[in-house]
């Protein structure tokens, strides 16, 4: 009960503490707002108000708009210093992630601002947010976000050059994407000052005409500075990076940044942040009082990652309590003893088993990323469906049903290899389970991960925070998450259970510390994953593009799921230790970590 209580009130004290950045010691008031859009659809949002925007002396907005597979969480950092200077920040969930609908359009960022359009309106249009001054609106996204960004600049200069009169956007800035939205048609109709970031060692820079990511000589920002211009009979051949180019009276102001980063972590690159900050003070003319590089965000991150770490420690002290009620003692078992190290042939068999298992991790995942594309083109071409509505989870699903499957097949190869040296009918490893064991097991899963995210959620209703550091986090869910997971957990559980019953057996050793035996297990789970980002990244260093390209957005997804494929061992053994058996730790952290994924990626599910 003491470790329980201790974790309870680290989380809740440092909730606290990010609230507090995050409010900006109390002077930016935060809530949560949802708007019905077109189509029956809705757009969700965090509107931070400064204090000093009122009535009387309305301040500039800014729309913060995630990319793909982000909510409006992660890019809560820009939200806490624009407000902090001033600025009332909207950071939306993008339509098809987070709490917001998804769309009857297939290309809802190019055609909807990923609901930021809506957003526009809805702020012109009612008396409700009068703090804020109509004529400065701003938007600012990352990725597909940023791709948003700019289409809404060109939506709304068509609407105000067909009006004859401003847009509606006064300006805005663009990070990481130039791939899209750059044509010449397309930039013609822009009537908005424009900021550009870009990192130098994006990932996806190969898609760009040059193929890399020096914006310097990049024909689709020469382009625009053209068009902002009106200087194409005199075109650039080169453009200076960080300078001022243009007039922000006319709405042709441009500058361009290209911080040496790469594309998931450009968002929170200090300079990154500062070359923003400096952007919307210089076109809004407001005053400097607070130095683009006086940042706090990383506090609130600091503090919800202990919230992160200690949510998970709170696991196994409540587990423990769980376990301690006589009605739950009764899945209690003998702990199996560990097996000896295996020597001569055995060894050879079982590095070899290790050996094929990482490689198959590694070469199948983005193949069968690909073939997810095929076997669910509904959420594959982003049409909304109740069939596997998860484009990104489809694929690591599949995944985790192809290296579940392998897992055991691998679990069960030294008795036929090794018939006369190993008898598995003689082994037992936690595996005999009866029914009646089973049921509360599976009961006992559902408790744990009920009251994980009541905790959550009781958690971000009093600070307005979820557990995370940067992209990675756990967030509250919306209703429609619950159809979700007996869609998706059963086909997951599969690798969850295989890696309990390897990382409880096969990978257990008498010889080893448990703390050796869990490092161990953690880096066989994860070692094949890795290796992709190994490979991906080392061929960006030494070639300059990275060695997936179609599927480097999967790869991406990589930084989320590492993680949890570290971390999972460490639960299963832990869970064997307290009772026994490999099916507690599966049926427990699968329910709560494939809902983490389901709660934090895209999903075109109908309306």
């Amino acid at each position: 009960m003491k470790k329980f209580c201790a974790c309870l009130s680290v989380i809740f004290f440092s909730s606290f503490f990010a609230s507090l950045v995050q409010s900006s010691f109390g002077s930016v008031n935060i809530q949560t707002i949802k708007i019905p859009t077109q189509n029956g659809q809705w757009v969700v949002a965090d509107l931070y108000k400064p204090s000093s925007a009122t009535k009387m002396s309305p301040a500039p907005a800014v729309i913060i708009i995630p990319g793909f597979q982000r909510s409006k969480e992660t890019l809560s950092n820009i939200a806490i210093e624009l407000s902090r200077r001033g600025i009332v920040s909207i950071s939306i969930d993008p339509y098809a992630q987070g709490s917001s609908s998804s769309s009857m359009s297939t290309r809802a960022a190019t055609t909807e601002g990923y609901g930021m359009f809506a957003m526009v309106d809805f702020i012109y249009d009612t008396d409700i947010l009068n703090y804020i001054d109509k004529k400065k609106i701003g938007a600012t996204g990352h990725s597909a976000g940023g791709l948003a960004a700019i289409r809404g600049a060109q939506y709304f200069g068509m609407q105000a050059e067909n009006l004859k009169e401003e847009s509606k956007i006064h300006s805005a800035f663009i990070s990481g994407m130039i791939r899209m939205g750059f044509k010449p048609k397309d930039v013609g109709k822009i009537k908005s000052n424009v900021g550009i970031s870009y990192a130098y060692y994006d990932e996806g820079a190969w898609q760009n005409i040059l193929g890399n990511g020096d914006m310097s000589i990049a024909p689709e920002i020469i382009g625009l500075l053209e068009h902002q211009l009106n200087s194409k009979n005199s075109p650039f051949e080169k453009i200076e990076i960080d300078k001022h180019y243009g007039n922000i009276d006319d709405k042709t102001f441009m500058v361009v940044h290209n911080e040496k980063v790469l594309h998931p972590l450009q968002p929170y690159a200090r300079e990154a942040m500062s070359n923003q900050i400096l952007f919307f003070q210089k076109v809004f003319k407001m005053e400097n009082t607070i130095p683009s590089m006086n940042q706090i965000w990383q506090w609130k991150e600091l503090f919800t990652f202990i919230s992160l770490v200690c949510s998970f420690f709170m696991i196994i002290p409540m587990t423990r309590l769980a376990l301690s009620t006589t009605y739950f003692q009764s899945i209690i078992t003998p702990i199996t003893r560990p097996e000896s190290r295996p020597k001569g042939k055995p060894s050879v068999v079982f590095w070899c088993s290790i050996i094929v298992g990482t490689a198959v991790a590694c070469f199948s995942f983005i193949p069968l990323s690909e073939l997810s594309k095929i076997i669910f083109i509904d959420a594959s071409s982003r049409i909304q469906t109740w069939f596997f509505p998860q484009r990104m989870n489809n694929a690591v699903m599949l995944w985790a049903i192809v290296n579940g499957t392998v897992g055991i097949i691998l679990f069960f190869i030294p008795s036929i290899i090794l018939k006369k040296q190993i008898n598995m009918s003689d082994r037992k490893w936690g595996l005999k389970i009866s029914n009646k064991q089973l049921i509360k097991t599976g009961f006992l899963a559902l408790i744990i991960f009920f009251f994980y995210f009541l905790i959550l959620n009781i958690i971000y209703y009093l600070f307005h925070v979820d557990y995370r550091l940067l992209f990675i986090g756990v967030r509250t869910f919306n209703p429609l998450t619950l159809v979700l997971i007996p869609m998706y957990v059963p086909f997951f559980f599969i690798f969850f259970l295989t890696n309990s019953l390897r990382v409880n057996t096969v990978l257990r050793f008498k010889a080893r510390s448990e703390f050796q035996n869990i490092i161990f297990s953690s880096v066989v789970t994860a070692s094949g994953l890795i290796l992709i980002l190994i490979i991906q990244y080392a061929s960006l260093y030494l070639t300059g593009t990275v060695y997936w390209k179609a599927g480097w957005l999967y790869v991406n997804l990589l930084f989320g799921i590492v993680p949890i494929m570290i971390i999972l061992p460490i639960f299963h053994r832990y869970f064997f230790n307290l009772t026994g058996s490999i099916y507690l730790g599966p049926m427990t952290m699968c329910l709560i970590f494939i809902t983490i994924l389901l709660s934090n990626t895209v999903c075109y599910y109908p309306l």
